[in-house]
């Protein structure tokens, strides 16, 4: 094949049941496009079959390549390592498992090629869980609160990306990351669009509540200083109060004397203060996990083999 216009990037991690009728619906979309293309795997470590039919699909669609990894490094990583073996204009990331139709992505090429460099998309009509999209909500709040940027929807990745972002993320050496929102830094002309959205054809998600809540700590402390900030703001207007607290507890003793009402009070303010203090050192022990993580330079992936690429 020719040069890539368009890469599609697509991570893989135990979704057996979902890549063939993916492809079924993917290959012609991209064939229809009418430009030269490359669709790139990365296999997270899947414990299924699904190495084994992507090596099948490598020798029955012409532009289908595979990455295979050691082991599980997670989705993002998995989407950084086809972004440094991708070669196409226009870069586009979607699941695997089919709620991200693949009808889509001539909508995204052409925002693209309209001179938007980061295309986001919001799903439609979502057709999760109550407790997905509450966590989802959760997740958007709080990111767009924190870092400054305005996206409406971190959670899909059908996105399209332009060359030259993708570039500058290839240049990115952190361990952790979130990639919608590392782009959106780099991002001079980004929009969303909106895109429908469909269950999960078979399997189930692999984010759990814990992985939610990681990922949530992954983009507060990977793309803002603004928590520790606020909890220096909050301990200097604690200290200011405490000290007026404490001068009128004074005024009061010399006014109406000793007196024993309102421990209980006092003991609710201290348990306050106390789950205050374990939350900033929470907080403070985010960051600093980060940087322990940067100072070993471990590397952030390791592929085992690639497939489909010695042709180039």
């Amino acid at each position: 094949m020719d040069q890539p216009y368009l890469s599609l990037v697509i991570p893989v991690y135990n979704e057996e049941a979902n890549l063939e009728p993916l492809m079924e619906r993917l290959y012609p979309v991209a064939l229809e496009i009418g430009r030269p293309f490359e669709i790139i795997f990365t296999n997270d470590g899947s414990r299924d079959g699904s190495l084994e039919i992507l090596r099948g699909m490598v020798d029955d669609f012409p532009g289908v390549k595979v990455v295979e990894f050691t082991g599980n490094f997670g989705q993002h990583m998995a989407i950084l390592a086809a972004f440094e073996a991708s070669c196409g204009e226009i870069v586009i990331t979607l699941d695997a498992d089919l709620q991200n139709p693949p009808e889509e992505i001539p909508r995204l090429v052409a925002e693209i090629e309209k001179g938007f460099d980061v295309v986001g998309t919001i799903r439609r009509q979502r057709q999760d869980s109550t407790f997905r999209r509450l966590a989802s909500r959760i997740v958007n709040t709080t990111t767009n609160t924190i870092t400054g940027m305005q996206m409406q929807d971190y959670g899909c990745m059908l996105r399209a990306y332009h060359r030259h972002v993708v570039d500058n993320i290839n240049r990115c050496r952190e361990s952790t990351t979130f990639i919608p929102a590392l782009a959106q830094t780099f991002a001079a002309n980004p929009t969303e669009i909106q895109v429908g959205h469909a269950e999960r054809a078979e399997g189930e998600s692999k984010y759990s509540l814990y992985r939610l809540i990681r990922l949530n700590f992954d983009l507060m402390t990977g793309f803002s200083v603004v928590p520790l900030q606020l909890f220096a703001l909050f301990g200097i207007i604690t200290a200011v109060l405490s000290v007026a607290f404490a001068l009128f507890l004074l005024v009061r003793r010399f006014i109406v004397g000793a007196e024993v009402e309102g421990v209980f009070t006092l003991f609710a303010i201290l348990f306050f203060f106390i789950g205050i203090i374990i939350m900033g050192i929470g907080i403070v022990g985010e960051y600093v996990g980060r940087i322990y993580q940067e100072v070993r330079k471990r590397p952030r992936f390791v592929v085992r083999r690639t497939y489909g690429f010695e042709e180039q």
